[in-house]
């Protein structure tokens, strides 16, 4: 299964549909299993670096798929119907790409794009601002201007079996150094240690850097870590992708729940409906669900398609071209992230006690978005928005806003 071969000018719909299609199935029939397992998702990353995907964002003329943002974030969505923690890793896969062309320069970030699709490159994550744990001291002037990170850094998704790594330090000064590096490099030890009651295959666990030589020419410092308006849009995108990992999660609780009520379901012994299907109060539920979802998707779209004018602009965007992004992408997550809890909370309501045995793991998508949803507080994105609503303050840049 490959996406490189198809003819992009004769496809009607986008070339890499069928391909996700296929890969969504694969990950269907196992994700409950897998998800009980835990560890690191060999098997599905090797699917997705055969699939092609992960040049999904890949300019055409470095050999990518040249998707926009709308679209990727799409395909995001539909992985994380039924696999959440594969979805994560293949957006932040395509996040890092990304922290490299804004923060980076193209000398630096087209080579690293040129052999993610040559090599089938899989990138993984070792930045976690907030983790301040690794520090980066001057090298040998021998190295050129380069530096030695040395401590830990946790939150690491998918750096386990990733063959690039992002990976950031604090200088005595600081200054937050963030640097592309190959995961093998002496030093590095990606430690197995993630154990969460959800995101279970995220490999969310910690990385330890023991005197890791990093060249300058890995270090991204033109532009720079949130350092223009164009810049800014790293924190945005990984807002974005978290709604997007929401709404799916939500979307595939809603389909789970609605299966199993028609297959399974039964009316209440006090219900005068003559089936489940026809009981006022199990319909009143999906209609709430569905209204929830609803609202959460048109604003999901609306922020991508926001975002995606906004990549355009590259270096010329505004602070306040940027700021109504952020307002948009903070009104999707604050939505995405209530129906979908909504939803896999109360799924149960129209399912019943059968559905609740170990065996279906219905209890994946409540567990997957309350982990996620804790990535940062809810309560200070609905903050920015009020602050919209009443002051009209944009959010003030940073790597959550």
């Amino acid at each position: 299964m490959t996406l490189l071969s198809i003819d992009r000018a004769n496809a009607t719909t986008p070339p890499w549909s069928d391909v996700v299609d296929a890969v969504s199935n694969s990950l269907a029939e196992t994700a409950a299993t897998r998800d009980e397992v835990g560890g690191t998702a060999i098997n599905e990353r090797n699917l997705l670096r055969s699939s092609g995907l992960l040049s999904l964002t890949v300019p055409a003329d470095l050999g990518g798929l040249s998707a926009d943002w709308r679209s990727t974030l799409d395909v995001v969505r539909r992985f994380a119907r039924v696999d959440s923690s594969i979805a994560h890793l293949f957006a932040f896969h395509h996040l890092l790409l990304a922290t490299a062309r804004l923060f980076g320069q193209p000398a630096q970030w087209r080579p690293w794009l040129e052999q993610t699709v040559e090599h089938r490159w899989f990138w993984g994550n070792a930045l976690n601002p907030l983790d301040r744990g690794t520090t980066a001291t001057p090298g040998e002037p021998a190295s050129g201007g380069g530096y030695v990170f040395t401590g830990r850094k946790t939150f690491c998704s998918g750096a386990a079996d990733s063959d690039r790594l992002l990976a950031s330090a604090f200088d005595s000064n600081g200054r937050l150094l963030i640097a592309v590096v190959p995961t093998a490099r002496k030093g590095i030890s990606v430690i197995d240690d993630w154990d969460n009651m959800g995101q279970r295959q995220t490999d969310s666990g910690t990385v330890v850097f023991e005197n890791v030589e990093i060249e300058r020419g890995e270090l991204l410092l033109d532009p720079g870590p949130l350092s223009t308006p164009f810049a800014c849009l790293r924190p945005l995108l990984a807002q974005l992708i978290l709604a997007n990992i929401y709404l799916g999660l939500g979307v595939g609780a809603l389909h789970e729940a609605r299966e199993f009520t028609l297959k399974s379901g039964r009316a209440w012994v006090a219900s005068p409906a003559p089936s489940v299907r026809e009981d006022q109060y199990v319909l009143a539920h999906y209609g709430d669900f569905w209204l929830a979802l609803e609202g959460a998707r048109l604003l999901a779209d609306r922020a991508a398609d926001l975002f995606d004018e906004a990549w355009q602009r590259g270096t010329a965007l505004t602070e306040s071209e940027r700021g109504k992004v952020a307002i948009a992408v903070a009104a999707a997550k604050v939505s995405a992230a209530r129906a979908g809890l909504d939803v896999a909370n109360r799924m149960f309501e129209v399912t019943g006690p059968r559905a609740t045995t170990a065996r279906l793991r219905f209890d994946r998508y409540w567990r997957n978005l309350r982990v996620h949803t804790l990535h940062d507080p809810l309560d200070y994105k609905v903050r920015e928005l009020g602050d919209w609503a009443l002051n009209e303050r944009f959010p003030t840049p940073s790597f959550y806003s």
